[in-house]
């Protein structure tokens, strides 16, 4: 591993057959599999910001909030929304954001690993949109189908940031922005309007910060937020010539921020998705740590 710096208590109990349901409607109503997708010329600008549209991310976002007894609460906002009263602590919350596939699996044992760990998460599905066109294929695997799926991730980031401030459970001065593949991609240049919309840091998981599209270069980070970037070198996503690199050669100032490039000769280096590994967890949660106030 290379590693560059710097750079940059009622509970509620569940059945076994409501968690099951939960976990297993969780990455199949919002998936590449599942998603009946807009054709990309019936894709409007206008679609993007319709209140109606942003709010469905929102409303359908999956919750993990962290219990005195050392469980887990498992709901979506739609489900928490006007029950909050057994949340008598604000928590250090993170806002992660998906892959171009949507939600799956690992994005579930992703947020659960968080909340495992203290934090609350808050994943809004951006294929919960009526209108959404399919920005990749991941049987073949084939990126960059639609460009303008950015414009519609920040969106959505933005709303479930802005949002997730507003709830009595969310610490407010401790809200994080973490994303993988597509969803690092919207987390490496997610530029907030101001500090309202801005977070205290940044996790990018899966993507290199190189591309053929100016928008979706680089890291914009204008309140010099701390970036953690975590990327294999031999990532089979980004092998092309333009996609190739790491997100340590856009370093801001913020001497808290880090760039992990993979490159041992494990599996793992050829690998897209990281978090699984026992090392990167480990890496990840001293950072938010390092980070938090």
């Amino acid at each position: 591993m290379k590693i560059i710096l710097p750079l940059f208590v009622f509970i509620i109990y569940f059945t076994a057959n409501t968690y099951a349901d939960n976990y297993n409607n969780f990455y199949s109503d919002f998936h590449n599999s599942s998603k009946v997708f807009t054709d990309s010329d019936e894709m409007n600008v206008k679609n993007f910001t319709d209140p109606n549209e942003v709010n469905l991310p929102w409303v359908n976002a999956l919750v993990r909030i962290p219990l005195g007894s050392g469980g887990i609460y498992r709901g979506s906002i739609k489900d928490i929304s006007g029950s909050e009263d057994f949340l008598n602590n604000q928590f250090k919350t993170i806002i992660y954001l998906h892959g171009c596939a949507g939600h799956w699996a690992g994005t579930a044992k992703r947020i659960d690993f968080f909340a495992k760990n203290g934090y609350a998460v808050i994943a809004p599905p951006s294929m919960a949109r009526k209108k959404y066109a399919q920005s990749c294929d991941t049987s073949i695997p084939r990126g960059g189908m639609y460009r303008s799926v950015l414009k519609i991730r920040h969106i959505d980031a933005e709303n479930a940031i802005l949002k997730a401030k507003q709830l009595s459970w969310t610490d407010n001065e401790n809200i994080f922005l973490v994303g993988l593949s597509e969803g690092g991609i919207t987390t490496a240049t997610y530029t907030p309007k101001n500090i309202e919309s801005s977070v205290k840091g940044r996790v990018i998981e899966g993507w290199t910060c190189n591309a053929g599209w100016e928008e979706y270069q680089g890291v914009n980070t204008p309140y010099n937020e701390p970036v953690l970037s975590l990327v294999a070198k031999y990532d089979p996503w980004f092998q092309a010539e333009y996609l190739k690199g790491h997100c340590g050669q856009f370093k801001n100032n913020n001497p808290l921020s880090k760039s992990i490039i993979i490159d041992d000769g494990t599996q793992l280096s050829k690998g897209h998705g990281l978090m699984h590994d026992k090392k990167i967890q480990k890496i990840t949660l001293d950072f938010l740590k390092k980070i938090r106030k």
